[in-house]
């Protein structure tokens, strides 16, 4: 073997070493990179927006795969969980659904019947009525008679609201003076069959039905003198 064979085939082994080290060196980073992400686990992606207080339902997410150390905590991993449940906001395309997005669907007690009216957008508590919230339903009323005063009155407290649908817009009545397109906002109830029949009453006669909602974690309780209210008896 000449110098010239004995040079190529040293730089033949040189080029040999140099790729195993090569290739030894990116298992290791691979090996480094697998050790610090750590397994991966199943989470689950919204496909589409869901509105709030909408039941959730297995088609509108999708089945992911991540690192489990990036996932949070509170990360829905089982679509088990869902079941019964609605979003308690608006869940956004793309979002990785957690377990403080959603909440109990709520249920109808024993004796209650569920009941829905519309409400006036601008009447209504914009925005705050949620499942679960208790509002005061009041309601005013014209005088029977031209001499008799206009009243406003207590139709219901504590009713529970078991779910608020989307804001519709509604064609003013014929005899509507404004004529003026409104918004309304379907909201149903949890009530005994008293304060159903109160409430249909309300929807169906007074002049204009509004929602005072309670503080979260209390109930109403309101003397019955202070339950039908008179302008000329405001002292």
């Amino acid at each position: 073997m000449n110098s010239r064979q004995r040079r190529g085939v040293i730089l033949l082994l040189l080029s040999i070493v140099c790729a195993l080290g090569a290739f030894a060196g990116v298992l290791s980073v691979i090996n480094d990179v697998k050790s610090k992400v750590g397994p991966e686990v199943t989470a689950y992606r919204l496909k589409r927006e869901v509105a709030p207080y909408t039941p959730l339902t297995a088609g509108q997410f999708e089945k992911i795969q991540m690192p489990e150390r990036w996932l949070s905590k509170n990360a829905v991993t089982s679509l088990r969980e869902i079941q019964g449940k609605i979003a308690v906001t608006t869940l956004k395309p793309g979002s990785l659904l957690q377990s403080d997005m959603i909440v109990d669907q709520p249920a109808l007690q024993t004796g209650e019947q569920e009941l829905a009216i519309m409400i006036d957008a601008a009447t209504g508590v914009a925005g705050k009525i949620t499942p679960g919230s208790k509002v005061n339903v009041y309601a005013t009323f014209e005088g029977a008679r031209d001499s008799d005063p206009d009243q406003s009155r207590l139709i219901v407290e504590n009713a529970r609201v078991i779910d608020v649908g989307e804001l519709t817009s509604l064609k003013p009545d014929e005899d509507d003076r404004r004529r003026e397109p409104t918004e309304a906002v379907p909201i149903t109830f949890a009530l005994e069959p008293i304060d159903a029949q109160r409430l249909t009453y309300a929807e169906s006669f007074a002049d204009e039905v509004r929602l005072a909602l309670v503080a979260p974690g209390s109930d109403s309780d309101i003397p019955a003198t202070n339950r039908t209210y008179e302008l000329a008896k405001d002292k």
